[in-house]
């Protein structure tokens, strides 16, 4: 592990550095990393392509694709499945892309840029802060180029207050679900791993969900799975908010699993970050 020098004639290692660093100290170094990673952004646009295009193929391939048959067992047609499917593509948008965060963390163990940062006198959770704080900029801006996609297939936006609220329900899964995949990018050895692994998680999670269709038709064991699903309560959340209809029960559950994710998630990343070899 390297040794940060904090003052003249004193070596700390680097938790004991960390520990020495103000409140202000971190939001500091964090507002830095988060500068550093935009303008990073800037220079390599290519990175944005997956939140540019993800939501158009999407949203497209759901609606034109499967919005006729799923539209007619809900009793709407193509137009009524499009009311449905949104609010749920807004929730598969923050679990999907808050993979990037773990495939950008480890090639950045890779090139060698985390040691740079893990041998200056930094905070190390400002590292991990500022790399949830962008993946949530373009979770941001790819659910705007969803909505502009939506309403040009025909979505209907009744409660704006609700799509915000929506969106801002769905940034606070992400951000817990982003400590779990910036784990994966600590103790995975390589991009390619942590892409697998996350696409193991992530495939169940969403079509084992009320995202794309209504579960009732689903087996019973499978049933219970979507009832315990956090996707599940996530986007049938967004659709109480966005379109109307129930809204309490999923919302506190998807907050509550936020919570719990962030609770054992946040500690453990910032844990192995620190004393990662």
């Amino acid at each position: 592990m390297s040794a940060v020098t904090t003052t003249p004639g004193v070596t700390a290692t680097p938790a004991a550095a960390d520990a020495r660093i103000p409140l202000r100290g971190h939001l500091r170094h964090t507002g830095a990393l988060i500068r550093r990673n935009l303008l990073w952004i800037r220079q390599d646009p290519e990175s944005m392509f997956d939140a540019l295009l993800m939501p158009v193929v999407f949203t497209l391939l759901f609606v034109y694709v499967f919005g006729g048959s799923i539209g007619q067992a809900l009793g709407g047609g193509q137009d009524g499945y499009v009311q449905y499917v949104i609010p749920g593509m807004i929730a598969m948008m923050s679990m999907t892309l808050s993979q990037g965060v773990g495939t950008g963390f480890s090639q950045d163990f890779n090139s060698g840029v985390m040691d740079r940062f893990r041998s200056l006198p930094i905070g190390r959770g400002s590292v991990l802060f500022a790399k949830i704080s962008v993946e949530l900029v373009r979770m941001l801006f790819a659910t705007a180029v969803l909505m502009v996609v939506a309403v040009l297939v025909g979505f209907h936006i009744t409660h704006w207050g609700g799509l915000f609220a929506a969106v801002g329900l769905s940034a606070v899964f992400a951000s817990s679900i982003m400590w779990v995949f910036l784990t994966l990018g600590v103790i995975l050895k390589s991009a390619q791993s942590v892409q697998a692994m996350g696409f193991l998680v992530l495939f169940p999670l969403q079509f084992g969900s009320s995202i794309f269709a209504p579960t009732q038709s689903m087996p019973g064991w499978l049933q219970a799975f979507t009832d315990y699903n956090p996707l599940s309560t996530l986007a049938d959340a967004a659709r109480g908010l966005m379109i109307g209809g129930p809204v309490a029960h999923d919302l506190w559950i998807t907050l509550a699993w936020s919570v719990g994710i962030t609770a054992v998630a946040a500690p453990y990343a910032i844990y192995k970050f620190r004393t990662k070899s």
